[in-house]
């Protein structure tokens, strides 16, 4: 089959590899019909993330239909088309069990990689890298599943594909962020990122009540779709005061709840920016944690931030003194799909969740690699490409 491989940093090609084979009774395979690009895709191609393998197939946010199921799998029929979860999880384990899905004990195969960094080890991740198990990416005709019957979900008749592949990872992210970010009627919102999680997140803080949400971002385009699509207000970061703006809107106090969806693709002007690319290009950080500094800065006393973004090692220059003198809550996780994406496709279905606009470029998969140019440089108002396997 054609699949997108990961060459070394900066280099991708799409190769032939071997179909993937049901390896255990809980097992599917589906062909793959859409399958999308995510900003956590380019600490991969920028070589932060130590772990990759040449050859390895990127990409872990899909839907497809389902060609092969294993003996245990009791949820899925072959000819279903199911949106998948970027996260690998059993379904039954202590963690599962929390609803905290991404941090399965068995999802996986690999914890010993990163018990050592982190201390245990999260789940499995599609296509991202052998730290978290080292499975088989999306950006391919055909993919594994595992655990199906925890892992897919069948898109109602009424969703359209364009719309359900952003219930794979972009929107549970999104929501997630707002959920456990404690978001509830009447608070102020801010979200620090106006890519496709941001928006979501964004739109999660709407539909759970929030009075105003501000996006920011510097890409006056995307501000543009978060203000058209979502109603939302926004702030550009290279021409407006962030601080003040937001101290104006909230009342003088600051945002309730900030949520940080850039990660380690965070821009900025001051002197801290500069000082975390020279440490990335000399590898000596694998962050910039711009954008995590400036939510802590600017949220409100008692207030609760809510890392999204993607990260993977130590950074430097930690606001910690600001998070426990302003008595702040801070967290963060990998997205735990199970717990939201039913959900979220039934409001999809209601029309409560609109993604499609998200999809800027649609292309066939040989189109990859100028796929991820695109997506990497913001070039051409792109937000996000699908690629299509088939196509």
């Amino acid at each position: 089959m054609k699949a997108l491989v990961w060459q070394g940093a900066d280099e991708l090609a799409v190769v032939r590899v071997p179909d993937p084979q049901l390896r255990n009774e809980q097992d599917m395979i589906v062909r793959v019909r859409k399958t999308a690009t995510c900003g956590s895709d380019l600490h991969l191609l920028d070589g932060y993330i130590p772990f990759m393998e040449r050859g390895d197939v990127l990409g872990h946010e899909f839907l497809g239909e389902v060609v092969e199921v294993g003996p245990q799998v009791r949820e899925h029929r072959v000819g279903d088309r199911v949106v998948v979860c970027s996260f690998v999880a059993c379904g039954r384990c202590w963690y599962c069990r929390q609803q905290q899905f991404s941090l399965c004990d068995n999802g996986n195969t690999n914890p010993a990689v990163t018990e050592g960094g982190w201390g245990f080890a999260p789940g499995g991740c599609y296509g991202y890298s052998h730290a978290l198990g080292g499975f088989a990416g999306s950006h391919a005709e055909y993919v594994r599943v595992p655990y199906a019957d925890h892992g897919a979900f069948t898109v109602p008749d009424g969703v359209s594909d364009e719309r359900a592949v952003f219930a794979s990872d972009a929107a549970p992210t999104g929501w997630m962020g707002a959920d456990l970010g404690g978001v509830k009627a009447g608070d102020v919102v801010a979200v620090w990122g106006a890519g496709a999680v941001g928006q979501l997140a964004a739109r999660a803080a709407v539909l759970l009540g929030a009075e105003r949400v501000v996006v920011i971002d510097r890409m006056e385009y995307r501000l543009r779709m978060a203000r058209d699509h979502l109603g939302v207000e926004t702030l550009n970061h290279q021409t407006q005061d962030v601080g003040g703006e937001l101290r104006e809107r909230s009342g003088g106090r600051g945002p309730d709840v900030c949520i940080e969806a850039v990660g380690t693709q965070a821009r900025s002007s001051g002197p801290q920016f500069l000082f975390d690319q020279v440490k990335q290009q000399l590898r000596l950080e694998s962050e910039r944690p711009v954008a995590a500094r400036e939510a802590i800065h600017h949220c409100r006393k008692g207030g609760s931030v809510f890392l999204l973004g993607g990260y993977a090692g130590p950074v430097d220059k930690f606001p910690l003194g600001a998070v426990t003198n302003k008595g702040l809550t801070l967290r963060g996780a990998q997205q735990h799909g199970q717990r939201y994406i039913p959900m979220l496709l039934e409001r999809m279905a209601r029309g409560e969740l609109v993604t499609e606009h998200l999809a800027t470029h649609t292309m066939p998969l040989a189109d990859a690699p100028q796929g991820y140019h695109l997506f990497r440089n913001r070039l051409d108002g792109c937000v996000r490409v699908v690629f299509e396997p088939a196509g």
